[in-house]
C-alpha cells in the first residue's frame, strides 16, 4: 500500500484554490471590480468543503494503523498549531477542524459500516445549509468524506456525478444572481465543490498530478505559509482596485510553494510543520530525511502518511 497519489493531487488542488479565496477576502472591496464577481461566483466557498472531505478521509487512513487515542493526540496538536496561526490569521480554520474532528469524527468511527456515516454527514450538511453554512459545514463534510471512503464509490460514477454537479452550480448561481439569497449561494457553492473535485479526478493527468501532488503533500506547511504571504501582502493588495493583484499574488505564491515543495520532498518525508505535527503526535523526533531517493512506498499504516 503506498501514498494515494490522486488525494494528494486533489488535496493540492484545494490548497490552491483556498490561497485564491483567502487572498481576495482580505482585500479592500470599494469599488467593486469585475474580478470580485467572477471570483465569489466560481471560487469561493468551492476550496474548503474539498478539504473538509479529504479531511474525513484521512481521519480513516489514520487510524488504519494507529489508536484513537493517537488520533486524539494528532487533534490536539492541530489545535495549538491553530491557535498560533490565529495570533496573525484570525480565519484560520485549523482550530475548527480539530474541535469538529474530536466532536464529530472521532465518535463516528464507532458506527458501523459506511452508510449510516454518509447518511449522518448528508443530514449535517443539510442543516447547516438551512442555518447559514459557513464553517457549520465542516462537521457533515467530515462525515460525508469519512462515509465516501467507507463506502468506496465506482469510478465510474466520476463523470456523471460531475455532469450532476456542474449542471447544480450553474443553475443555482444563476438563481443566486438573480436573487441574492444567500442560501442559493451556500447550496451552489457546496454543488460547486463537487463538481470541482469529481471533474478533476476524471480528467487527472500525469503531467498535471506532477504539479498538484507537492502541494498536497506539504498541505499544512503551504496553508499556513501562503496566510503569512497574504498578511505581508495586503497594503499592497488594497491599492489595486482591480484585484488583478490577487490573481497575480496567487499564481506566484503557488509556484514558488510547488517548486519548494517539490524540492523538499526531494530529501524530506514529510513537509516542515507536517513532522513537527507528527513529532508531537507520537512525542518522539520521526525520522524525516531520506536515504535515497522519493520516499512513495511506505505503507498507510504508517503514521507519516496523510
Amino acid at each position: 500500500m503506498t501514498r494515494i497519489r490522486e488525494l494528494d493531487a486533489l488535496r493540492g488542488f484545494a490548497v490552491g484554490g483556498i490561497m485564491l479565496v483567502n487572498t481576495w477576502q482580505h482585500t479592500d472591496k470599494q469599488p467593486p471590480a469585475g474580478m470580485d464577481w467572477i471570483i465569489e461566483a466560481l471560487f469561493q466557498s468551492r476550496f474548503y468543503p474539498i478539504f473538509s472531505m479529504l479531511f474525513g478521509i484521512s481521519f480513516m487512513l489514520f487510524l488504519r494503523g494507529n489508536s484513537r487515542w493517537a488520533l486524539l493526540s494528532r487533534l490536539f496538536w492541530l489545535f495549538c498549531i491553530g491557535k498560533i496561526q490565529h495570533s496573525w490569521y484570525e480565519g484560520e480554520v485549523l482550530t475548527d477542524y480539530a474541535f469538529y474532528g474530536a466532536v464529530v469524527l472521532l465518535p463516528a468511527t464507532f458506527l458501523p459500516g459506511g452508510l449510516p456515516v454518509l447518511l449522518l454527514g448528508l443530514v449535517g450538511v443539510a442543516w447547516a445549509l438551512m442555518v447559514g453554512g459557513g464553517v457549520l459545514l465542516i462537521p457533515g463534510l467530515f462525515l460525508v468524506g469519512m462515509g465516501l471512503w467507507q463506502l468506496r464509490p465506482s469510478r465510474e460514477l466520476l463523470l456523471p456525478g460531475f455532469a450532476v454537479a456542474a449542471l447544480a452550480m450553474a443553475l443555482l448561481s444563476l438563481a443566486w444572481t438573480q436573487t441574492g439569497d444567500w442560501a442559493l449561494y451556500s447550496v451552489a457553492a457546496v454543488a460547486g465543490a463537487a463538481a470541482y473535485s469529481l471533474g478533476l479526478l476524471a480528467l487527472l493527468r500525469p503531467w498535471l498530478s506532477a504539479v498538484l501532488e507537492p502541494l498536497g503533500k506539504m498541505a499544512l506547511t503551504n496553508y499556513v505559509s501562503g496566510t503569512v504571504v497574504i498578511v505581508l501582502a495586503v497594503p499592497l493588495l488594497n491599492t489595486d482596485p482591480t484585484r488583478w493583484s490577487v490573481i497575480g499574488l496567487t499564481v506566484v505564491t503557488l509556484l514558488a510553494q510547488v517548486l519548494l515543495s517539490r524540492w523538499w520532498l526531494t530529501r524530506y518525508r514529510y513537509g516542515p510543520l507536517e513532522w513537527i505535527w507528527r513529532c508531537l503526535t507520537w512525542f518522539r523526533v520521526v525520522p524525516n530525511r531520506l536515504e535515497s531517493g522519493r520516499d512513495q512506498n511506505r505503507p498507510l499504516s504508517d503514521p507519516g502518511v496523510h
